[in-house]
Formats: structure tokens, sequence, C-alpha cells
């Protein structure tokens, strides 16, 4: 794989980190706040969940956002 190849296979793992990170913190709070106004967790991934940071919501978009971190850590090295 060249040098060519791996900025490009990089460029693309960091829109999709970035699209995946966005996605998850926008589930997220859309969930706490729902939390929020109601104290109960009724909205889509929570699965009932008594707190919105106890939710897969909360756990999927930390993971992403580190994920994320190590994309631009990459990004920045290949240069």
């Amino acid at each position: 794989m060249t040098k060519s190849d791996m900025k490009k296979l990089i460029q693309a793992q960091f829109i999709v980190l970035l699209a995946g990170t966005l996605f998850a913190w926008a589930n997220f709070a859309s969930e706490l706040a729902k939390w929020l106004q109601k104290g109960n967790c009724a909205a889509g991934c929570s699965a009932g969940a008594a707190n919105p940071f106890l939710s897969p919501c909360f756990g999927g978009a930390v993971f992403f956002t580190i994920a994320f971190v190590l994309s631009i850590l990459m990004k920045k090295k290949i240069k």
C-alpha cells in the first residue's frame, strides 16, 4: 500500500468517524433532553434506562469520540 493510498484510507476513516460521532452525540443529546423534560428515558436507544448516561447512546458516543480522536492523530502523523 502506497503512502497516497494510506492517506485516502485515513481520510475515508476520518469522514466515517466524524459522521458517526456527530450522529451518536445528536442521539444522546436528544435522549438527554427528553430525560430532563420527562424524568425518564422513554425514547429510542436507551431501552428503558433510568439515566441517559447509562444508556448505549452515551457509551457509543464516547467510543466514537475516542476513535475519532485517534483518527485525527493518525491523520496528523501521516502528513
